[in-house]
């Protein structure tokens, strides 16, 4: 497979609270792609740890067979995840201060993210559409 890389997110300026015009949204698909292929990378490696813990307390030897199938599989899908972040460019896990410049730039559009206003103070919805009775 051939994977484009491009960056975690080219956040060039401060986000602007007017974040529904398109041009403020500079960088969040990007952002948004990587962090849900960190979370699936996450979800992975916790599957591999259960089925590893899994194959500790299994008695049946046919049950066994079966968790140890599925442990195969999770980490088989493991490495594909990563290796698709490693392509895009989202994950460096033999570059730390690499992985660390990511890390710091994920932190920072969290950050920004975390203080906008994203909900009026008036959520009164009054007016807001066309009832028969009002």
């Amino acid at each position: 497979m051939n994977y484009e890389k491009k960056p975690i997110n080219a956040i060039k300026k401060p986000m602007s609270n007017d974040y529904l015009e398109i041009e403020n949204s500079d960088g969040m698909p990007g952002l948004v792609d990587s962090t849900i292929a960190l979370n699936f990378l996450l979800t992975a490696k916790s599957g591999i740890r259960n089925c590893a813990v899994a194959l500790t307390e299994i008695a049946d030897p046919e049950a066994r067979t079966e968790v140890r199938k599925m442990l195969n599989v999770a980490i088989d899908l493991h490495a594909e995840i990563s290796n698709l972040m490693m392509k895009k460019g989202w994950f460096h896990p033999y570059q730390v201060s690499e992985q660390f410049k990511l890390d710091k730039m994920s932190a920072q559009a969290a950050l920004q993210i975390a203080n906008m206003q994203l909900f009026p103070g008036d959520t009164s919805r009054l007016g807001t559409f066309a009832t028969p009775n009002y």
